[in-house]
Protein backbone atom coordinates (compact mmCIF):
# COMPACT_ATOMS: atom_id res chain seq x y z
CA UNK A 1 0.00 0.00 0.00
CA UNK A 2 1.90 2.62 -1.40
CA UNK A 3 0.17 5.95 -0.58
CA UNK A 4 -1.19 7.48 2.83
CA UNK A 5 -5.45 7.01 3.23
CA UNK A 6 -5.86 10.62 3.40
CA UNK A 7 -9.98 10.70 3.26
CA UNK A 8 -11.18 11.12 6.34
CA UNK A 9 -14.46 9.14 5.83
CA UNK A 10 -12.78 6.31 4.74
CA UNK A 11 -10.23 6.33 7.09
CA UNK A 12 -12.63 6.87 10.04
CA UNK A 13 -14.72 3.84 8.35
CA UNK A 14 -12.12 1.25 8.82
CA UNK A 15 -11.19 2.27 12.67
CA UNK A 16 -14.98 2.26 13.52
CA UNK A 17 -15.08 -1.24 12.06
CA UNK A 18 -12.79 -2.69 14.75
CA UNK A 19 -14.93 -3.49 17.50
CA UNK A 20 -17.54 -4.45 14.95
CA UNK A 21 -15.08 -7.14 13.49
CA UNK A 22 -14.28 -8.73 16.72
CA UNK A 23 -18.18 -8.77 17.84
CA UNK A 24 -18.72 -10.69 14.55
CA UNK A 25 -15.94 -12.99 15.23
CA UNK A 26 -17.47 -13.30 18.98
CA UNK A 27 -20.81 -14.49 17.43
CA UNK A 28 -19.15 -17.12 15.06
CA UNK A 29 -16.91 -18.22 18.30
CA UNK A 30 -19.96 -18.76 20.11
CA UNK A 31 -21.80 -20.67 17.63
CA UNK A 32 -18.27 -22.94 17.20
CA UNK A 33 -18.85 -23.48 21.23
CA UNK A 34 -22.28 -24.19 20.98
CA UNK A 35 -21.72 -26.20 18.28
CA UNK A 36 -18.99 -28.29 20.59
CA UNK A 37 -15.60 -26.53 20.20
CA UNK A 38 -13.47 -26.22 23.15
CA UNK A 39 -13.84 -22.83 24.77
CA UNK A 40 -9.97 -22.14 24.74
CA UNK A 41 -9.41 -23.23 21.45
CA UNK A 42 -12.11 -20.73 20.24
CA UNK A 43 -10.75 -17.98 22.35
CA UNK A 44 -7.33 -18.14 20.78
CA UNK A 45 -8.78 -18.09 17.47
CA UNK A 46 -11.07 -14.91 17.67
CA UNK A 47 -7.79 -13.77 19.81
CA UNK A 48 -5.81 -14.40 16.89
CA UNK A 49 -7.89 -13.09 14.08
CA UNK A 50 -8.69 -9.98 16.31
CA UNK A 51 -5.06 -9.34 16.53
CA UNK A 52 -4.07 -9.72 12.80
CA UNK A 53 -6.98 -7.42 11.48
CA UNK A 54 -6.16 -4.71 14.33
CA UNK A 55 -2.87 -4.56 14.09
CA UNK A 56 -2.68 -4.91 10.21
CA UNK A 57 -5.48 -2.13 10.34
CA UNK A 58 -3.82 0.29 12.47
CA UNK A 59 -0.10 -0.51 10.34
CA UNK A 60 -1.65 -0.05 7.17
CA UNK A 61 -3.16 3.39 7.93
CA UNK A 62 -0.28 4.80 10.09
CA UNK A 63 -0.57 8.40 11.42
CA UNK A 64 -2.54 8.25 14.92
CA UNK A 65 -3.88 4.68 13.86
CA UNK A 66 -0.34 2.98 14.43
CA UNK A 67 0.51 5.29 16.90
CA UNK A 68 -2.05 4.37 19.13
CA UNK A 69 -1.02 0.47 18.44
CA UNK A 70 3.02 1.75 19.10
CA UNK A 71 1.62 2.95 22.68
CA UNK A 72 -0.29 -0.17 23.32
CA UNK A 73 2.29 -2.50 21.58
CA UNK A 74 5.02 -1.26 25.67
CA UNK A 75 2.11 -3.22 27.41
CA UNK A 76 2.23 -6.16 25.55
CA UNK A 77 3.54 -7.45 29.07
CA UNK A 78 0.51 -6.43 31.30
CA UNK A 79 -1.85 -9.12 28.96
CA UNK A 80 -2.68 -12.17 30.28
CA UNK A 81 -0.71 -15.19 28.92
CA UNK A 82 -3.59 -16.97 26.84
CA UNK A 83 -3.66 -13.23 25.41
CA UNK A 84 -0.48 -11.93 24.85
CA UNK A 85 0.41 -14.94 23.18
CA UNK A 86 -1.69 -14.28 19.89
CA UNK A 87 -1.16 -10.53 19.96
CA UNK A 88 2.90 -10.89 20.26
CA UNK A 89 3.86 -11.40 16.34
CA UNK A 90 1.38 -8.71 15.24
CA UNK A 91 2.70 -6.30 17.83
CA UNK A 92 6.02 -7.10 17.56
CA UNK A 93 5.60 -6.12 13.15
CA UNK A 94 4.06 -2.63 14.48
CA UNK A 95 6.81 -1.43 16.25
CA UNK A 96 9.50 -1.57 13.09
CA UNK A 97 7.46 -1.69 10.38
CA UNK A 98 5.12 -0.14 7.75
CA UNK A 99 4.02 0.27 3.60
CA UNK A 100 6.06 2.23 1.93
CA UNK A 101 5.17 5.55 0.10
CA UNK A 102 6.94 6.03 -3.61
CA UNK A 103 10.00 8.01 -4.00
CA UNK A 104 8.77 10.47 -6.00
CA UNK A 105 6.78 11.87 -2.99
CA UNK A 106 10.14 11.69 -1.20
CA UNK A 107 12.06 13.79 -3.84
CA UNK A 108 9.18 16.08 -3.60
CA UNK A 109 9.51 16.85 0.28
CA UNK A 110 12.85 17.40 -0.02
CA UNK A 111 12.83 20.02 -2.65
CA UNK A 112 9.85 21.77 -0.98
CA UNK A 113 11.42 21.63 2.23
CA UNK A 114 15.46 22.36 1.29
CA UNK A 115 15.25 23.86 -1.64
CA UNK A 116 15.32 23.06 -5.44
CA UNK A 117 19.60 22.42 -4.68
CA UNK A 118 18.71 19.96 -2.28
CA UNK A 119 20.72 17.36 -4.12
CA UNK A 120 23.85 19.31 -3.91
CA UNK A 121 23.83 18.66 -0.25
CA UNK A 122 21.78 15.13 -0.24
CA UNK A 123 24.06 13.50 -2.85
CA UNK A 124 22.60 9.95 -2.63
CA UNK A 125 18.96 8.92 -1.37
CA UNK A 126 18.00 5.22 -1.48
CA UNK A 127 14.82 4.84 -3.05
CA UNK A 128 13.66 2.47 -0.66
CA UNK A 129 13.32 3.32 3.16
CA UNK A 130 14.30 1.31 5.80
CA UNK A 131 12.32 1.90 8.79
CA UNK A 132 8.93 3.82 8.87
CA UNK A 133 7.39 5.13 11.92
CA UNK A 134 3.95 6.64 12.65
CA UNK A 135 3.71 9.65 10.51
CA UNK A 136 6.81 9.21 8.08
CA UNK A 137 9.52 6.82 7.07
CA UNK A 138 13.41 6.90 7.09
CA UNK A 139 15.67 6.61 3.63
CA UNK A 140 19.68 6.39 3.98
CA UNK A 141 21.51 8.59 2.32
CA UNK A 142 24.82 10.28 2.00
CA UNK A 143 25.73 14.05 2.92
CA UNK A 144 27.77 16.20 0.73
CA UNK A 145 30.68 16.25 3.04
CA UNK A 146 31.02 12.49 3.34
CA UNK A 147 28.46 11.36 6.21
CA UNK A 148 25.82 8.78 5.73
CA UNK A 149 22.28 10.06 6.85
CA UNK A 150 18.53 8.96 7.82
CA UNK A 151 16.10 11.03 5.85
CA UNK A 152 13.06 11.09 7.45
CA UNK A 153 10.20 12.44 5.18
CA UNK A 154 6.59 13.00 6.28
CA UNK A 155 3.75 11.25 4.77
CA UNK A 156 1.77 13.83 2.41
CA UNK A 157 -1.66 14.49 4.85
CA UNK A 158 -0.21 12.79 8.10
CA UNK A 159 -1.65 15.97 10.16
CA UNK A 160 -4.93 15.38 8.76
CA UNK A 161 -4.97 11.43 9.04
CA UNK A 162 -3.70 11.82 12.68
CA UNK A 163 -5.73 14.08 14.10
CA UNK A 164 -8.90 11.95 12.41
CA UNK A 165 -7.50 9.29 13.64
CA UNK A 166 -7.15 10.48 17.08
CA UNK A 167 -10.84 11.72 17.36
CA UNK A 168 -12.18 8.60 15.47
CA UNK A 169 -10.32 6.44 18.06
CA UNK A 170 -11.09 8.74 20.83
CA UNK A 171 -15.00 7.54 19.92
CA UNK A 172 -14.31 4.34 19.92
CA UNK A 173 -11.89 3.81 22.96
CA UNK A 174 -14.42 1.99 25.00
CA UNK A 175 -15.72 -0.41 22.64
CA UNK A 176 -12.22 -1.54 21.71
CA UNK A 177 -12.37 -2.73 25.34
CA UNK A 178 -12.98 -5.95 24.47
CA UNK A 179 -9.30 -5.95 22.61
CA UNK A 180 -7.61 -5.14 25.42
CA UNK A 181 -9.25 -6.42 28.66
CA UNK A 182 -8.35 -4.02 31.53
CA UNK A 183 -6.44 -1.30 29.46
CA UNK A 184 -8.51 2.00 29.62
CA UNK A 185 -7.66 3.60 26.34
CA UNK A 186 -9.26 6.58 26.38
CA UNK A 187 -7.04 8.82 28.46
CA UNK A 188 -4.37 7.70 26.65
CA UNK A 189 -5.75 8.90 23.44
CA UNK A 190 -6.72 11.66 25.13
CA UNK A 191 -3.27 12.20 26.14
CA UNK A 192 -1.40 11.69 22.26
CA UNK A 193 -4.33 14.29 20.74
CA UNK A 194 -3.05 16.67 23.30
CA UNK A 195 0.75 16.35 21.69
CA UNK A 196 -0.56 16.00 18.13
CA UNK A 197 0.89 19.58 16.86
CA UNK A 198 4.12 19.24 18.89
CA UNK A 199 4.84 16.15 16.77
CA UNK A 200 4.01 17.24 13.27
CA UNK A 201 6.16 19.73 13.33
CA UNK A 202 9.93 18.62 13.04
CA UNK A 203 11.53 21.89 13.68
CA UNK A 204 10.42 20.90 17.35
CA UNK A 205 12.05 17.04 16.77
CA UNK A 206 15.33 18.60 15.54
CA UNK A 207 15.85 21.07 18.28
CA UNK A 208 15.20 18.33 20.85
CA UNK A 209 17.32 15.98 19.13
CA UNK A 210 19.88 17.98 18.96
CA UNK A 211 19.90 18.97 22.59
CA UNK A 212 19.48 15.16 23.69
CA UNK A 213 22.89 14.57 20.99
CA UNK A 214 24.98 17.37 22.98
CA UNK A 215 24.03 16.17 25.81
CA UNK A 216 25.17 12.43 25.10
CA UNK A 217 27.96 12.91 22.22
CA UNK A 218 30.64 11.93 25.40
CA UNK A 219 28.95 9.02 27.00
CA UNK A 220 30.07 5.67 26.77
CA UNK A 221 27.33 3.35 26.57
CA UNK A 222 24.80 5.57 24.92
CA UNK A 223 24.19 7.91 21.51
CA UNK A 224 22.16 10.07 19.80
CA UNK A 225 22.91 11.17 16.13
CA UNK A 226 23.36 14.75 15.33
CA UNK A 227 20.88 16.49 13.44
CA UNK A 228 22.00 18.00 10.00
CA UNK A 229 19.42 19.60 8.31
CA UNK A 230 15.56 20.13 8.91
CA UNK A 231 12.65 21.49 8.23
CA UNK A 232 8.41 21.41 9.20
CA UNK A 233 8.54 17.80 7.49
CA UNK A 234 11.84 16.70 6.46
CA UNK A 235 14.09 15.88 9.06
CA UNK A 236 17.87 14.59 8.25
CA UNK A 237 20.15 13.17 10.71
CA UNK A 238 23.59 11.45 11.08
CA UNK A 239 23.15 7.61 10.05
CA UNK A 240 23.28 5.20 13.51
CA UNK A 241 24.96 1.92 12.38
CA UNK A 242 22.23 -0.58 14.09
CA UNK A 243 20.89 -3.78 11.93
CA UNK A 244 18.43 -4.45 14.92
CA UNK A 245 16.27 -2.60 17.96
CA UNK A 246 15.67 -3.88 21.16
CA UNK A 247 12.26 -5.55 19.89
CA UNK A 248 15.28 -8.37 18.39
CA UNK A 249 16.46 -8.74 22.37
CA UNK A 250 13.11 -9.08 23.62
CA UNK A 251 12.15 -11.69 20.89
CA UNK A 252 15.77 -13.45 21.18
CA UNK A 253 18.18 -11.90 23.38
CA UNK A 254 20.28 -13.39 25.87
CA UNK A 255 19.84 -12.87 29.61
CA UNK A 256 23.59 -10.82 29.44
CA UNK A 257 22.04 -8.88 26.28
CA UNK A 258 18.52 -8.45 27.94
CA UNK A 259 20.06 -7.05 31.58
CA UNK A 260 22.40 -5.23 29.78
CA UNK A 261 20.42 -3.27 27.33
CA UNK A 262 17.81 -3.17 30.11
CA UNK A 263 19.91 -1.47 32.20
CA UNK A 264 20.91 1.08 30.25
CA UNK A 265 17.29 2.14 28.77
CA UNK A 266 17.04 2.78 32.56
CA UNK A 267 19.68 5.04 32.70
CA UNK A 268 18.73 7.14 29.68
CA UNK A 269 15.28 7.77 31.13
CA UNK A 270 16.19 8.71 34.30
CA UNK A 271 19.55 10.90 32.92
CA UNK A 272 18.21 12.87 30.24
CA UNK A 273 16.02 15.34 32.28
CA UNK A 274 19.50 16.35 34.37
CA UNK A 275 21.12 16.71 30.89
CA UNK A 276 18.47 18.05 28.73
CA UNK A 277 15.67 19.24 30.63
CA UNK A 278 13.63 16.87 29.01
CA UNK A 279 12.04 13.54 29.06
CA UNK A 280 11.81 10.86 25.94
CA UNK A 281 9.11 10.50 25.79
CA UNK A 282 7.74 7.60 23.18
CA UNK A 283 9.12 4.42 24.97
CA UNK A 284 8.67 1.92 22.46
CA UNK A 285 11.53 -0.98 21.76
CA UNK A 286 11.68 -0.16 17.56
CA UNK A 287 12.91 3.87 18.60
CA UNK A 288 15.83 1.68 20.69
CA UNK A 289 18.83 0.57 18.60
CA UNK A 290 21.11 -2.07 19.74
CA UNK A 291 25.02 -1.44 18.45
CA UNK A 292 26.76 -4.87 19.17
CA UNK A 293 30.15 -4.06 21.20
CA UNK A 294 33.66 -6.17 19.88
CA UNK A 295 33.19 -10.25 18.86
CA UNK A 296 29.27 -9.36 19.52
CA UNK A 297 29.29 -8.44 23.17
CA UNK A 298 26.73 -6.36 24.61
CA UNK A 299 27.58 -2.59 23.29
CA UNK A 300 25.88 0.95 23.42
CA UNK A 301 22.17 1.71 23.23
CA UNK A 302 21.13 4.49 20.98
CA UNK A 303 18.17 6.48 20.36
CA UNK A 304 15.99 7.69 18.30
CA UNK A 305 12.57 9.78 17.66
CA UNK A 306 12.19 12.84 19.47
CA UNK A 307 9.17 13.65 18.66
CA UNK A 308 7.28 13.12 22.05
CA UNK A 309 8.98 15.26 24.84
CA UNK A 310 8.35 16.32 27.99
CA UNK A 311 9.71 19.88 28.27
CA UNK A 312 10.22 19.46 32.08
CA UNK A 313 9.68 22.96 34.87
CA UNK A 314 12.96 23.31 36.42
CA UNK A 315 14.56 21.49 33.34
CA UNK A 316 14.19 18.29 36.03
CA UNK A 317 11.56 15.48 37.06
CA UNK A 318 9.44 16.47 39.78
CA UNK A 319 11.47 16.49 43.12
CA UNK A 320 8.05 15.46 44.82
CA UNK A 321 8.03 12.22 42.67
CA UNK A 322 11.10 11.03 43.81
CA UNK A 323 9.90 11.88 47.61
CA UNK A 324 6.99 9.89 47.33
CA UNK A 325 8.11 6.95 46.10
CA UNK A 326 11.20 6.84 48.81
CA UNK A 327 8.31 7.54 51.06
CA UNK A 328 5.96 5.08 50.17
CA UNK A 329 8.97 2.95 50.39
CA UNK A 330 9.18 2.99 53.96
CA UNK A 331 5.37 3.14 54.51
CA UNK A 332 4.81 6.65 55.57
CA UNK A 333 1.11 6.15 54.38
CA UNK A 334 0.53 9.53 55.99
CA UNK A 335 2.74 11.74 54.19
CA UNK A 336 2.22 9.57 51.22
CA UNK A 337 -1.58 10.97 50.84
CA UNK A 338 -0.52 13.81 52.01
CA UNK A 339 2.35 14.42 49.11
CA UNK A 340 -0.31 13.27 46.79
CA UNK A 341 -2.77 15.58 47.41
CA UNK A 342 -0.49 18.29 46.98
CA UNK A 343 0.79 17.56 43.85
CA UNK A 344 -3.21 17.46 42.51
CA UNK A 345 -3.22 13.19 42.57
CA UNK A 346 -5.54 13.76 45.09
CA UNK A 347 -8.83 16.18 44.52
CA UNK A 348 -10.21 18.22 47.45
CA UNK A 349 -13.36 16.11 49.30
CA UNK A 350 -11.18 12.76 48.05
CA UNK A 351 -10.40 11.01 50.99
CA UNK A 352 -8.40 7.48 50.23
CA UNK A 353 -6.88 4.56 52.34
CA UNK A 354 -2.80 5.55 52.58
CA UNK A 355 -1.95 1.69 53.17
CA UNK A 356 -4.68 1.12 49.87
CA UNK A 357 -2.43 3.76 48.34
CA UNK A 358 0.95 2.42 49.06
CA UNK A 359 -0.35 -0.92 47.75
CA UNK A 360 -1.77 0.38 44.57
CA UNK A 361 1.60 2.44 43.61
CA UNK A 362 4.07 -0.93 43.99
CA UNK A 363 4.56 -1.08 40.26
CA UNK A 364 6.06 2.20 40.97
CA UNK A 365 7.90 1.37 44.44
CA UNK A 366 8.87 -2.33 44.39
CA UNK A 367 11.93 -2.18 41.63
CA UNK A 368 13.54 0.33 44.26
CA UNK A 369 13.71 -1.88 47.30
CA UNK A 370 15.99 -3.90 46.23
CA UNK A 371 19.58 -3.58 44.80
CA UNK A 372 18.74 -5.27 42.07
CA UNK A 373 15.33 -5.83 40.45
CA UNK A 374 14.09 -8.82 38.11
CA UNK A 375 11.39 -7.33 35.65
CA UNK A 376 9.23 -10.17 34.02
CA UNK A 377 5.81 -10.74 32.09
CA UNK A 378 4.44 -12.85 35.10
CA UNK A 379 5.79 -10.35 37.49
CA UNK A 380 3.87 -7.25 35.39
CA UNK A 381 1.08 -9.14 34.58
CA UNK A 382 0.35 -9.57 38.41
CA UNK A 383 0.77 -6.22 39.13
CA UNK A 384 -1.67 -5.07 36.35
CA UNK A 385 -4.60 -7.61 37.08
CA UNK A 386 -4.01 -6.82 40.86
CA UNK A 387 -4.85 -2.87 40.00
CA UNK A 388 -7.66 -3.77 37.26
CA UNK A 389 -10.04 -6.44 39.53
CA UNK A 390 -12.69 -4.65 40.18
CA UNK A 391 -13.11 -6.61 43.88
CA UNK A 392 -10.00 -5.25 45.00
CA UNK A 393 -8.74 -2.52 46.83
CA UNK A 394 -6.14 -1.00 43.90
CA UNK A 395 -9.70 -1.06 42.04
CA UNK A 396 -11.26 1.36 43.95
CA UNK A 397 -7.75 3.59 44.62
CA UNK A 398 -7.64 3.46 40.41
CA UNK A 399 -11.27 5.23 39.80
CA UNK A 400 -10.38 7.85 41.98
CA UNK A 401 -7.11 9.07 41.70
CA UNK A 402 -6.22 11.84 39.51
CA UNK A 403 -3.46 12.27 37.37
CA UNK A 404 -2.30 16.08 36.99
CA UNK A 405 -1.69 17.12 33.61
CA UNK A 406 1.70 17.68 34.79
CA UNK A 407 2.20 13.96 35.05
CA UNK A 408 0.74 12.60 32.01
CA UNK A 409 3.77 12.06 29.98
CA UNK A 410 5.78 11.36 32.51
CA UNK A 411 3.56 8.68 33.60
CA UNK A 412 3.31 7.18 30.43
CA UNK A 413 7.29 7.10 29.93
CA UNK A 414 7.62 5.39 32.97
CA UNK A 415 4.85 2.81 32.42
CA UNK A 416 6.14 2.61 28.90
CA UNK A 417 9.70 2.04 30.54
CA UNK A 418 8.66 -0.86 32.78
CA UNK A 419 6.63 -2.39 29.92
CA UNK A 420 10.04 -2.42 28.13
CA UNK A 421 11.69 -4.16 30.50
CA UNK A 422 9.71 -6.93 31.93
CA UNK A 423 9.07 -7.95 28.09
CA UNK A 424 13.41 -7.79 27.90
CA UNK A 425 12.70 -10.08 31.34
CA UNK A 426 15.86 -7.41 32.63
CA UNK A 427 17.52 -7.40 35.43
CA UNK A 428 18.83 -3.38 36.39
CA UNK A 429 20.56 -2.02 40.00
CA UNK A 430 17.28 0.33 39.75
CA UNK A 431 17.44 1.44 42.88
CA UNK A 432 20.73 2.92 42.25
CA UNK A 433 19.90 4.51 38.89
CA UNK A 434 17.10 6.27 40.81
CA UNK A 435 19.50 7.30 43.63
CA UNK A 436 21.64 8.85 41.23
CA UNK A 437 19.64 10.69 38.43
CA UNK A 438 15.78 11.30 40.36
CA UNK A 439 15.68 14.39 42.33
CA UNK A 440 14.17 13.40 45.94
CA UNK A 441 14.95 9.89 46.10
CA UNK A 442 18.35 9.89 47.62
CA UNK A 443 17.35 11.34 51.24
CA UNK A 444 14.83 13.37 53.02
CA UNK A 445 16.36 16.91 51.99
CA UNK A 446 15.62 15.48 48.38
CA UNK A 447 19.83 15.36 47.56
CA UNK A 448 20.68 13.65 44.62
CA UNK A 449 23.06 14.04 41.82
CA UNK A 450 21.85 15.52 38.46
Amino acid sequence: MADLPRKAARRTARLAALPLGYAGRSAVGLGKRLGGAPAEAVMTEIQQRTAEQLFRTLGELKGGAMKFGQALSVLEAALPEEMAAPYREQLTKLQDAAPPMPTATVREALARELGPDWQEQLVWLDGAPTAAASIGQVHKGRWHDGREVAVKVQYPGAGEALRADLRQLSRVARTLGPLFPGLDVKPLVAEMIERTEEELDYRLEAEAQQAFHEAFVDDPDLTVPAVVAFGETVLITEWLDSASSLAAVIKDGTQAERDHYGELLVRFLFASPARTGMLHADPHPGNFRVIPGPDGEPGRLGVLDYGAVARLPGRQLPRAMGDLIRRCATGDAEQVVAGLRQEGFIKEKITLDGQALIDYLAPFVEPTQVERFRFSRAWMRAQFERMNDPKGPSYAIAVRINLPPSYLLIHRTWIGGIGILSQLEAEAPFKALLTEHLPGFADSEGATAG
